[in-house]
């Protein structure tokens, strides 16, 4: 083998893979072999997760009421009116729509369509409406309720969306030339968010591993050398995957599109930065090793530190969603634990097997040689500009700590308030058009009433009560104990009444078709002027709630659409408030314990956090005044927090364990100067990976996705070029050898 080492530091060529075999005739130890056996397990084991990766969207949790826990008032309302009725629905519209008038042709198809639209699997076909028509004449709308849920069993998003579609086949087939047919209600808005999520993996998967394979190409400037870091993350991708479906299927976490996006992208991002460090350490240890094994079991022991330490402390403040209130949170941080948790173990196990196997080539063509000239601390940009930065330290900790001030003060600006569903999507899907139209001609509020449970002695007063509340629909039968769907549809069918007959009634249903009390309680309707998912309509049902609370005895709880969004904001911002003083308080943890001292920890975290702050001042600017988001959803601030801060500690981790490292040999500001020098490039590298993979989010047509990958990615950038890069180091030279107190390096040469 030393003659094949030999041959392939003299040429300039690619050579063939030289053959695995030790430098020497010594024997390896056994652990060298449990460790490649370890890595063929681990790769069989992530290549046949592989087949799950696409199963996700299978298990996949999108609506709003499955966000909320038990505990949740609306939670409470919608378990307890499952018992009145067999199915619970989805309200949905189909609209139609011609400039200048529906013609006879028209209305007759639209007629015709309402007995096709009861034909579709899974349309509630006893609630289909009559057919509504604008005071124009120029729109119509027929109510589609989807059915949800059927007794204990939910329909999954994939199944809802195929309805959804059916029946927009159905309007749309045969439609005459010029008739114009959208989706629009709750039912349309949720089909809309669930396929923005279609494809997610191919096209979240295509943009982000071509967004890392043009930045390894430029930072390894090798053709092959960025196939290794990519793959081995794909592979954590599919052991996550392996784990994250049965645990979603039967229900032991609850899997959104959301959260599967995001899981991509931290895989991604997380195991390239891992990959980078890792590859960084083995061809600074190939410089001074002969043999491939024993540079990587050099790079190795230097890296898996800062690697695992890293890896544990994002899946801890991951872990923390854990503790909120919300299931998306709550299952949120498993979700993307278990991915970094898979990638650790790849990086850790299979990339270094996989590097030496394959040999010095896949450096080429700067292959490292065996010269002993690996240490970089001396020379280069960065040796350069670590030695600056010692020297004028006062001015590098000011200047960057002024600027993100200015980036702070921006701050206030921030709205984070909720989205409507209106405002939810980057683009315009055709349910979001359905919904405008339907706005402007028919009553917003139609089809999503607040559904209040009392006991049913006092669903008079309940009744009362409630009617007066303004934004309540002041019509006739507007407020009424709940229709029983089941029997209207045996009416129907039995030719007692027709469906003409039933929108034509102008009072709430006969006592007859009513749903009867269970356990002494009933279910009312009240129907509201506001569209669901609108700031008014959040206000009128806050105003039922506190009116139904105050009827004596009736022991009335208030639900529906809109309390349910109500009632995922307020958790949300529960959510928020709880956990981000926990991650920090963990991650100042993980920091002492691996620093050994109480100082260093103190000043990243404040660091981390002035550079948090610092992002969503930028952010609030660019969504306000350049993207022109309308708000942002009250769990954005978590989420960015989550993965800006636990994601971004990892380049302060990085830097700090090799400043320790190099301060146990030359002394506290030598080794932040060497620190800086030998890991700059391959951190600030790591840091553009990062934050280009969480950017890709915005290929998602969603809003709360583009605000999360903006603020993490810039996030990621100023924390690895002016936080990371300027003011730690500086600050570090500024306190000297005092950042290490309590541990003895304080008292050791400065």
């Amino acid at each position: 083998m030393t003659s094949d080492l030999a041959a392939e530091e003299r040429s300039g060529t690619a050579p063939p893979p030289p053959p695995a075999t030790p430098s020497s005739g010594r024997r390896r130890p056994w652990f060298v072999y449990a460790f490649g056996l370890a890595a063929l397990v681990v790769f069989l084991i992530a290549g046949g997760g592989f087949q799950f990766q696409g199963k996700l969207s299978q298990v996949q949790k999108n609506d709003q009421a499955s966000y909320l826990p038990g505990s949740a008032e609306s939670t409470k309302v919608q378990t307890e009116s499952e018992k009145f009725q067999d199915i619970a629905t989805i309200p949905g519209f189909i609209v139609y729509q011609r400039a200048g008038g529906l013609t006879g042709a028209d209305k007759t198809k639209i007629a015709a369509d309402r007995a096709k639209f009861g034909t579709v699997d899974g349309v509630a076909a006893d609630q289909i409406g009559l057919p509504q028509f604008s005071k124009n004449d120029s729109v119509a709308s027929t109510a589609v309720p989807l059915i949800g849920k059927h007794g204990d069993t939910a329909v999954n998003g994939d199944d809802l969306s195929k309805t959804e579609k059916a029946v927009i086949d159905v309007a749309k087939a045969g439609a005459p030339t010029g008739l114009v047919v959208h989706s629009a209600g709750a039912g349309g808005l949720l089909v809309a968010f669930i396929d923005a999520f279609g494809g997610l993996d191919g096209q979240l998967l295509l943009a982000a591993g071509l967004v890392v394979i043009i930045i390894l190409l430029v930072v390894y400037r090798s053709p092959v050398l960025w196939f290794f870091p990519l793959f081995s993350a794909g592979l954590a991708l599919g052991a996550s995957s392996l784990v994250i479906y049965p645990l979603a299927k039967h229900g032991a976490l609850t899997l959104t599109g959301q959260s599967q996006g995001i899981l991509s992208v931290v895989v991604i991002g997380a195991g390239t930065d891992y990959a980078l460090l890792l590859v960084s350490r083995y061809r600074e240890e190939l410089h001074n090793h002969r043999g491939r094994i024993d540079a990587m079991m050099a790079a190795w022991r230097g890296a898996a530190p800062a690697i695992a330490a890293s890896g544990l402390t994002v899946i801890l403040g991951l872990l923390c969603l854990s503790l909120g209130e919300l299931n998306s949170n709550k299952s949120l941080g498993p979700v993307c634990a278990i991915g970094v948790a898979c990638t650790v173990v790849m990086m850790l196990v299979f990339l270094p097997v996989f590097l030496v196997v394959v040999g010095r080539w896949v450096f080429w063509p700067r292959i490292p040689r065996f010269d002993n000239q690996a240490d970089v601390a001396t020379h280069g940009a960065w040796s350069r500009f670590a030695t600056t930065i010692e020297k004028r330290s006062r001015l590098g900790w000011i200047g960057t700590a002024v600027l993100l001030l200015i980036c702070v003060a921006f701050l206030p600006t921030l709205k984070t308030g909720g989205l409507s569903t209106l405002d939810t999507f980057t683009t315009q899907p055709d349910a979001i058009v359905g919904q405008k139209i339907y706005d402007a001609n028919f009553d917003a509020g139609a089809g999503a009433p607040a559904v209040i449970t009392a006991r049913a002695d006092k669903a008079g007063a309940v009744i009362a009560a409630v009617s007066k509340i303004p934004g309540v629909d002041t019509k006739p039968g507007s407020v009424c104990v709940e229709a029983s769907y089941a029997k209207i549809g045996e009416l129907v069918r039995s030719g007692a009444v027709t469906p003409a007959q039933l929108a034509a009634s102008a009072t709430c249903p006969p006592a007859s078709v009513q749903v009867k009390p269970v356990d002494g309680r009933i279910v009312i309707d009240a129907a509201i002027t506001d569209r669901y998912d609108t700031k008014q309509a959040e206000t009128t049902v806050m105003n039922i709630r506190a009116a139904a609370h105050a009827v004596p005895g009736a022991e009335a709880l208030v639900g529906g659409s809109t309390a349910v969004n109500h009632d995922v904001n307020a958790a949300s911002r529960h959510d928020r408030d709880l956990v981000i003083p926990i991650v920090l308080l963990v991650i100042l943890i993980v920091l002492g314990l691996l620093l050994r001292a109480l100082v260093a920890p103190l000043l990243l975290i404040l660091t981390v956090v002035l550079s948090f702050a610092a992002a969503l001042g930028v952010s609030a600017v660019v969504f306000n005044h350049v993207l022109g988001f309308a708000n942002a959803d009250p769990a954005y601030p978590l989420f960015a927090f989550v993965f800006l801060v636990a994601l971004g500690i990892d380049y302060n981790i990085f830097l700090m364990t090799r400043v320790r490292e190099e301060t146990l040999t030359h002394g506290t500001r030598a080794g932040i100067t060497r620190g800086l020098s030998v890991t700059g490039g391959v951190i600030t590298s790591a840091g553009v990976v990062l934050a280009a993979t969480f950017a890709v989010l915005a290929v998602l047509p969603l809003v709360t996705l583009a605000e999360i990958g903006f603020t993490v990615a810039f996030g990621v950038l100023l924390d690895t070029i002016i936080v990371r890069s300027i003011l730690v180091p500086s600050l570090s030279h500024e306190i000297g050898r005092r950042i290490w107190w309590p541990s003895k390096l304080a008292r050791a040469a400065d």
